[in-house]
């Protein structure tokens, strides 16, 4: 019998060691189910408030558009509370045209004496009105002149550029169409049903044309954008998928959409805020790193392992450094402590938390700025959320979800903590995950693009028309009058810089600078 016992050690040793993998799958099983039924039942919200019901408000959820004096993209703990309804009592926009209405009382005729009363003053009350669109048809006459003398001589006018030749739709028609679908997400199809309540019927076919025909004008635009986009010291990449209609399969390919997005606004820089959409077949190495073959500088992205081979010395172009997103990471712990309630992950998320709070302090001032604050105040953090990741990972099984986080963190922990060191990049991937979201809105709504080439177009309109709502225009005013000069050939091909969102004028804008110089 004593020649067994080493065995049962050993049969003993086997078998607890497969309990805690049990235990460690279970968990993972656990996990899984408990965060499928939060995606069904649950808030999506990913409030500290929420996930952690001991703390105080602080909102680690992503922000919409965020301009330049606004916290960080995890709001402070006073924002949700303080924020008052934006309604423009008071401070309805000059430019808009005046309609003025004056209302005369019955009488003027003083009720004591029966004299003429004088006017002393007035009261002036706006309120904003609306002139639904209206249809109307442009009949261009050009006459025709010949020599009664001579009888050869015929001169006519030439007919002016359209967007699409001999086409029955003018520029700002086929304009206000792709704003329509490309800026505020109206598919094709329920244009062409309003429209048909007016009694115009427009094949969608026809619209689809438009389009094409309209970023085939915009290509050049496009390209420009894209050469200064690439030109800036630190840029945000992030991927989403495309459903694209495959032709002669009868079904859909799943392709994807890059966005390369810049916003110096945080920090006070000089670039523009502007976003730029690449249509791929895949979301592989090679297809980010041919996007970004002339690029060298900082690259703020999430944790896609497509991205870590950028960074191999000996590029042609030039270094590449990956700046990693924090917000991937907390999405993790808020994840998993939504699924176990774990006091681990609580601390966790509560020091990422003090990390926002930073942000918001620092955002909109300049990058020496927020350098320092950072050293001085986040960096000690970091260091007290590394030691505890450190200690936890040996008290966890290595089969857990928790332990899988943490190892996620330590794999990106010299780009998570890259910000640290330099001003002038975000704590997170924020910036270019809002320019996402139109896309996933607009695909939402038009389920997928027909072929290769809407999917091309889809990536240059949306570039466009979305820099331009990021730069505060009306994506309708910009783009008609940029199609306007380019069709007429006001503008030349090697002038596109100046239409760029940034740097475009309005006309009567241009005109009265020309007039004063």
């Amino acid at each position: 019998m004593s020649t067994d016992l080493p065995d049962l050690a050993t049969e003993l040793c086997s078998a607890r060691q497969k309990i805690v993998e049990l235990k460690a799958e279970l968990e993972a099983a656990n996990k899984l189910l408990v965060s499928f039924k939060a995606m069904l039942f649950g808030s999506r919200s990913e409030k500290a408030s929420i996930v952690l019901d001991a703390q105080e408000r602080l909102d680690l959820g992503d922000l919409g558009p965020v301009l330049h004096h606004e916290p960080a993209n995890d709001d402070s703990p006073t924002q949700r509370t303080t924020r008052k309804a934006r309604r423009n009592i008071g401070g309805l926009p000059k430019h808009f045209p005046r309609v003025t209405h004056v209302v005369e009382p019955e009488s003027t005729q003083c009720t004591c004496c029966q004299g003429d009363m004088h006017r002393i003053g007035e009261d002036v009350s706006e309120v904003l009105d609306i002139v639904p669109a209206v249809l109307r048809v442009i009949a261009t006459v050009r006459p025709k002149y010949a020599c009664r003398h001579c009888e050869t001589s015929i001169v006519q006018a030439p007919a002016p550029p359209r967007l699409v030749d001999g086409g029955m739709a003018t520029t700002s028609f086929i304009a206000w169409i792709v704003t329509q679908r490309f800026a505020w997400y109206l598919p094709i199809y329920r244009q062409a049903q309003m429209l048909a309540g007016h009694g115009v019927r427009i094949d969608r076919s026809t619209m689809v044309r438009w389009i094409r025909r309209t970023a085939w004008w915009l290509q050049g635009l496009y390209d420009c954008q894209w050469r200064f986009l690439h030109k800036q010291p630190k840029i945000h990449v992030d991927e989403t998928r495309l459903p694209v209609l495959d032709p002669g399969q009868g079904k859909l390919r799943i392709d994807q959409f890059w966005a390369h997005g810049i916003d110096d606004r945080p920090w006070g820089g000089p670039a523009p805020p502007a976003v730029c959409y690449a249509h791929a077949r895949s979301r592989s190495h090679a297809t980010i790193s041919t996007q970004l073959e002339n690029y060298a500088g900082i690259l703020q992205v999430d944790g896609y392992t497509a991205y870590k081979a950028l960074e191999t010395p000996g590029r042609d172009a030039g270094t590449i450094e990956l700046a990693f997103c924090l917000a991937h990471l907390r999405r993790r712990f808020v994840d998993l402590h939504k699924s176990t309630k774990s006091t681990i992950t609580a601390q966790l998320i509560g020091l990422l938390g003090r990390v926002y709070r930073i942000e918001a302090e620092i955002r909109g001032t300049s990058a020496e700025h927020r350098h320092a604050v950072r050293q001085a105040k986040t960096k000690p953090l970091m260091a007290e959320l590394k030691q505890l990741l450190d200690d936890t990972l040996e008290r966890v099984s290595a089969k857990s979800a928790l332990a899988e986080d943490i190892r996620y963190a330590h794999g990106h922990w010299p780009g998570l903590t890259r910000f640290l060191d330099d001003g002038r990049i975000e704590v997170d991937n924020n910036m270019i995950e809002r320019q996402m979201r139109p896309i996933g809105i607009s695909r939402r709504n038009s389920l997928f693009a027909g072929n290769d080439g809407g999917a091309e177009s889809w990536a240059i309109l949306a570039s466009l028309l979305q820099t331009a709502k990021l730069n505060g225009l009306d994506p309708y005013t910009w783009l008609n009058d940029v199609l306007t000069r380019i069709v007429s050939g006001e503008v030349k091909s090697n002038e596109l810089d100046q239409l760029l969102a940034w740097n475009w004028k309005p006309r009567q804008t241009q005109a009265s600078l020309e007039m004063a110089a």
